[in-house]
C-alpha cells in the first residue's frame, strides 16, 4: 500500500509457526543482563505476550523487579567504565554497530514475524519497519565517527581552547509498542555510537522485537553490559529507578505526554540529560491549490499506517472550501477498500488496536462526537466478526470544537475532517493545540508553502508528504509532545556532555 512498506510476506497464524520457520533462536524467553538471558528475581515471574489479532499467547517473559533493573543499571555501568567499552575507538564502536545493522538486515523476515505476532502490524509493515529502524543502526555507526570537537581561537597569545564531547554514561531507554524496533535503535544507535551504555525497558506488549534486536546485538560482539533489557509489565517503580538512581545520567522516552511529564519532574532532582517523544496532534491542511490526488495518497499513508497507531499520525484533516467535496469523495472511496484483517495476511493492511484500553479509546472518542452530532459518514463501529481489538476505519465530517477528537490524539483509524474558509483560519486551527510533534499540508502554491511552513507550531513539517521519517532528519517536537532530537547527527547530542579545556602559560618561541 505504501511505498516504504512494500514487500512480499509470508503469512503464519502463531508464532509458533514461525518457530517452525528456523528462527526459534530470535525468540527470546528471558531479560538481558549483563551478557546473560536471565529469570526475574522474583520467584521466576513472568508475564504473558498476546497476538492483539486474536488473543492467542504467543510467549512470556520475565517479569522483572526493581532490583532486576539495578542489576541491569549496575552491568551498565561497569560495562561504561570497563576497557571493552569505554576505551574502544571510534572506529571500533563503528565496526560494531555496523555487525549488528548486518545482522538485523540477514534477520528481517524473521523480525518483522515476531513483531506482527505482538503488536498486528500488518507483516508489509513491520518489515518496513525493519529496514527503517536499521537505517538508525547504519547512520549512527556512521556517525560514531564524526563527533568533532573543536579548537577556538583564543583572545590570549599563550592559551588555546580546546572544546571535546565525551558520553554521558549510563542511558536508560523506555521504548513503546508502536515501533518496537525502531524506538530502541533510533536511541541505542546513537548511545553507543557516543560511548554510552544502555538499559532499555520495552513495552510490555511488544517485548519480543527488542529481545530478538538485543540477541543479534550479542551475536555481533558487542560486550556484555552494554546493551541490558528489562522486561516487565509493571513500568513504573522501574521508571522511578532510572529518574532516581545517580548511575543513570540520562533518559529517553517514548511515549504518553502524560506520562513524560511524570519522568521529566522525576529526573530533576538529578539534573539528569532528558530527551521526550511525546504524543501528538498533527493537523492535515488540504489548500484549494492542492493536488488532490497526492493529498489523499498522504492522508492515507500518514493515517492508516499502524492502525493509526503513531505519534506522527494525522489527527485533525483542515479541508479548504473548494476541494472540500472533492477531497472527501476521494478519501471515502480509498478507506473504504482497505483490507482489514490479521496482519500475517500478506494482503492486509488495517490490523487490531494493540491492546483493550486503545480500543476503548478510539471507541470512545467516536461515541463522542456523534453524541455531539458530528457527521459519521463511514465505519463508527467495532468489528467483531475480525477479532474483539479491531476498529472500522472511520470518517467523521462537521467535528465541533468540543468534540475530544478535535482536541486530543485519537492514536486510531480514525479521520476526523473540519472545513475551513482562508488561510489564516487553518493555521490558527492547527495551531490552537498544546501539542506540536508534526503537522502536515499540500499546497501548489509556492508562496503559500513557504508561508504555512513557517507559521506550523510543530517539531516537523510535511509539505506534500505524508511520511516524514527518516534516520537523516531529526525527529522531535516542540510545545508539550517533548525535547531534545533523534535522528540526524544531532540525535548524538543527548549522550554527549561537552569538556572545555583550557590550556594556558604556553610558549611558542
Amino acid at each position: 500500500m505504501w511505498r516504504q512498506l512494500s514487500g512480499v510476506a509470508r503469512t503464519g497464524s502463531s508464532l509458533s509457526l514461525c518457530r517452525m520457520r528456523g528462527f526459534s533462536a530470535l525468540v527470546q524467553d528471558k531479560a538481558l543482563v549483563d551478557g546473560a538471558w536471565v529469570e526475574s528475581s522474583n520467584a521466576k515471574a513472568t508475564f504473558e505476550v498476546r497476538n492483539p489479532a486474536n488473543g492467542a499467547v504467543i510467549g512470556k517473559v520475565p517479569n522483572m523487579t526493581v532490583a532486576d533493573a539495578q542489576k541491569a543499571i549496575d552491568a551498565a555501568k561497569q560495562a561504561y567504565e570497563s576497557k571493552e567499552w569505554r576505551s574502544l575507538t571510534a572506529k571500533d564502536r563503528s565496526n560494531l554497530l555496523k555487525k549488528w545493522h548486518k545482522l538485523i538486515e540477514q534477520h528481517t523476515q524473521e523480525i518483522a514475524e515476531i513483531m506482527t505476532a505482538e503488536s498486528g502490524k500488518p507483516i508489509n509493515e513491520s518489515k518496513g519497519e525493519v529496514a527503517y529502524g536499521n537505517a538508525f543502526v547504519e547512520w549512527f555507526a556512521e556517525e560514531a565517527r564524526r563527533i568533532y570537537g573543536e579548537i577556538v581561537p583564543s583572545g590570549l597569545p599563550n592559551r588555546e581552547i580546546i572544546v571535546m564531547k565525551q558520553p554521558i554514561g549510563v542511558a536508560a531507554l523506555i521504548t513503546p509498542w508502536n515501533f518496537p524496533l525502531a524506538m530502541i535503535t533510533r536511541k541505542a544507535g546513537a548511545a553507543l555510537a557516543a560511548g554510552c551504555t544502555v538499559v532499555v525497558k520495552p513495552s510490555e506488549d511488544t517485548p519480543l522485537t527488542a529481545l530478538a534486536v538485543a540477541k543479534l546485538a550479542v551475536d555481533a560482539g558487542i560486550p556484555k553490559g552494554v546493551i541490558n533489557v528489562v522486561t516487565t509489565n509493571k513500568a513504573a517503580p522501574i521508571g522511578e529507578l532510572f529518574c532516581k538512581s545517580p548511575d543513570v545520567r540520562g533518559i529517553s522516552f517514548t511515549g504518553s505526554t502524560e506520562v513524560g511529564k511524570l519522568l521529566f519532574r522525576s529526573s530533576a532532582d538529578g539534573i539528569k540529560r532528558v530527551c521526550l517523544e511525546l504524543g501528538g496532534n498533527a493537523p492535515f491542511i488540504v489548500f484549494d491549490s492542492a493536488d488532490i490526488e497526492k493529498a489523499v495518497d498522504g492522508a492515507m499513508a500518514s493515517k492508516f499506517r499502524n492502525c493509526g497507531q503513531t505519534c506522527v499520525s494525522a489527527n485533525r484533516f483542515f479541508v479548504q472550501d473548494g476541494v472540500y467535496d472533492k477531497f472527501v469523495g476521494q478519501l471515502k472511496k480509498r478507506v473504504e477498500a482497505l483490507k482489514i484483517g490479521d496482519g500475517q495476511g500478506c494482503d492486509v493492511q488495517i490490523g487490531p488496536l494493540i491492546n483493550e484500553m486503545q480500543f476503548n479509546k478510539v471507541s470512545g472518542f467516536v461515541e463522542d462526537a456523534r453524541s455531539k452530532n458530528a457527521n459519521i459518514i463511514l465505519g463508527g463501529q467495532p468489528l467483531p466478526d475480525k477479532g474483539s481489538l479491531f476498529y472500522a476505519p472511520t470518517i467523521i465530517t462537521d467535528v465541533p470544537p468540543t468534540a475530544r477528537l478535535y482536541t486530543e490524539e485519537v492514536f486510531g483509524p480514525v479521520v476526523s475532517i473540519i472545513r475551513f474558509r482562508d488561510e489564516e483560519e487553518a493555521v490558527k486551527k492547527a495551531n490552537d493545540t498544546r501539542r506540536g510533534l508534526a503537522g502536515y499540508f499540500y499546497s501548489e502554491n509556492l508562496q503559500q508553502v513557504f508561508r504555512v511552513a513557517k507559521r506550523l507550531e510543530v517539531g516537523m513539517v510535511g509539505v506534500n508528504e505524508g511520511i516524514i521519517s527518516a534516520a537523516e532528519a531529526p525527529f522531535g517536537g516542540v510545545k508539550e509532545s517533548g525535547v531534545g532530537r533523534e535522528g540526524s547527527k544531532h540525535g548524538i547530542d543527548d549522550y554527549v556532555d561537552i569538556k572545555y579545556i583550557c590550556m594556558g602559560n604556553l610558549k611558542y618561541d
